[in-house]
Parts: C-alpha cells; sequence; structure tokens
C-alpha cells in the first residue's frame, strides 16, 4: 500500500497537469503553443539544467558512466529500431525516429525529480541533454535526409548541460542573487513543459490507431530492455538506473510529430504514435516506477 501511495504521489502530478493543459484546449481557451516552448526550450529548461547540475553533489565518475551508459543505449535502440522498421517494411521516414527518441524533457525530467529528488533530476538531465544531441543531428537526418549539427550548437540547453557540468567538475557556484534567479526561471520549465504537453495532444489528429499500438508497445518492451542491461553493464547504483530506464521508457515525443509535420513524413501516423504512447504510458509507467523504486 505504501508503495502503491508512493508511486501515484509521483505520477499524479505529472498526468493532472498534462490534463490541465488538455482540458485548457478543449474549452476554447487560447495557448499559444509556439511561444511557450520557444520560452520553456530557450530560457526556462537551461536554468533548471545549469542549476541541477551545479548544485548537485553527485560523484562525477557516476555522471560519467550514466553518460556512457545512455549514449550505449541510444546507439543499440537505434540499430534494432532500424532494422525493426526495415523487417515490418514500414516507412523509415515515418517511424524510425519517433521509436527512438522518448519525450525525455516534458516527462521524464518532472518522473525523475519527483521519484528520485534533486539528485535523480541532475542525471536526468544528462540524459535529457544525450537525447537532445542526438535528435537535432541524427534524428532530423532521419526525418529529412539532413543533419543539422549547426542546430545543435545554437540550443540553449545543449551549453547549459556543459556550462553546469563544468560547474559542477570545478565546483564552482554562481553569486547567491545570480542562483536564485536562476532557480525562479528553471522552476517554470516543468510545469510549461506538462501544460504544454496536454494541449499538444489535445490537438493532435491521430490516424492507424491499431498500427500505432503495435509499435507502442514494442517501443516500451524495447527500451525497457536495453536500459536495463545498458544500466547493469556500466554498474549504475539504484538512482541511475531508474533514471536512464525512465527516461529511455517515455512516449513518442511530440517534436517527432512536428519534425514529421515540417519535413513531409506521415504525420498523422507520427501523431498517432504520440497519443497512444502517452495513453499508454500513464498505466505503465507507474508499473515502471513500482519496480525501480
Amino acid at each position: 500500500m505504501n508503495l502503491t501511495l508512493t508511486v501515484l504521489e509521483i505520477v499524479a502530478p505529472v498526468f493532472l497537469l498534462a490534463a490541465v493543459g488538455f482540458t485548457w484546449v478543449k474549452l476554447g481557451f487560447e495557448y499559444r503553443i509556439n511561444f511557450v516552448t520557444q520560452l520553456a526550450m530557450t530560457l526556462a529548461v537551461p536554468c533548471l539544467i545549469f542549476t541541477a547540475l551545479m548544485q548537485t553533489e553527485i560523484d562525477p565518475a557516476a555522471l560519467t558512466a550514466l553518460s556512457l551508459a545512455s549514449v550505449v543505449s541510444y546507439g543499440v535502440i537505434t540499430v534494432v529500431t532500424a532494422m525493426l522498421v526495415r523487417v515490418l517494411g514500414l516507412n523509415s521516414r515515418t517511424y524510425t525516429a519517433p521509436m527512438i527518441f522518448g519525450n525525455t524533457g516534458n516527462l521524464g525530467l518532472p518522473l525523475a525529480l519527483f521519484a528520485f529528488g534533486p539528485e535523480g533530476l541532475s542525471y536526468a538531465v544528462v540524459v535529457f541533454a544525450i537525447m537532445a544531441i542526438w535528435s537535432f543531428t541524427f534524428g532530423i537526418w532521419l526525418v529529412a535526409d539532413t543533419g543539422s549539427f549547426g542546430r545543435v550548437l545554437r540550443e540553449p540547453l545543449i551549453w547549459a548541460t556543459l556550462l553546469g557540468g563544468l560547474f559542477l567538475w570545478q565546483d564552482w557556484q554562481t553569486p547567491s542573487f545570480l542562483t536564485n534567479t536562476l532557480e525562479l526561471i528553471g522552476q517554470m520549465a516543468i510545469p510549461l513543459m506538462l501544460i504544454t504537453l496536454g494541449v499538444a495532444v489535445a490537438r493532435l489528429t491521430p490516424q492507424g490507431i491499431g498500427r500505432a499500438v503495435v509499435m507502442s508497445v514494442a517501443k516500451l518492451a524495447l527500451c525497457v530492455a536495453i536500459a536495463w542491461l545498458a544500466a547493469l553493464a556500466f554498474e549504475l547504483d539504484k538512482i541511475g538506473t531508474g533514471v536512464l530506464v525512465l527516461q529511455i521508457a517515455t512516449p513518442v515525443a511530440v517534436t517527432s510529430y512536428l519534425l514529421a509535420e515540417k519535413y513531409g513524413a506521415d504525420a498523422q501516423a507520427v501523431a498517432g504514435l504520440v497519443v497512444v504512447s502517452t495513453l499508454i504510458s500513464v498505466g505503465a509507467l507507474p508499473l515502471l516506477l513500482a519496480i525501480l523504486l
């Protein structure tokens, strides 16, 4: 009973905030998703990442092990996913990227924070940054047949991660007034991302629901298995293992739909994956947390 209550305390705020965004749109209220997303990804999330890394007391060796485990996990998932899509005869531009990249920002960061505390958030931002780099380069190439390494260099969250890692390594701290300011800005990130997730899901028009169910279940099983094996291989501690598995097991990211729409892939099929995998995560992620805690 105590474990059940703990899991509910972790996941309830996440899905309730997403439900706020979903309900907001269904009631006909205005929500400028482009503005909010830009505000979150350009300002709030980088501040959250920087302060989380700067103030963490995690052993740098543990963060290094998690980084390597994350890179290996995404590498293996990429290879296995590409093979699966080819064997099933699916369109690679439509299905490969969504099957690789999860919603490590909107869902992964708050879940890691609520489940494992500030230490878990510090771990989670590392996985998030690695996913972002892979997504902005190889992920865009998958959908558009062209990479975008220059875009990585323009992403504030990447520089926030590098700068936060430097401050962690050197044991530096910003002045108190600046730290307090950055923390206040960073506190906007999680509620903004969760509400925006609900808004995005409410506005999607999914198609191919049957196939989306099969692919979403396959993605979840594949990601959990590979992340868990990577955690064992790199001997991650309990929190590191929990964060890695949780982050990589998150459902298909809304950004996958936006990329499909932008570069001419089957956006409605990807919308189906986003909606179905997110709905499946409502039941799957609490069960996964019960195992990881």
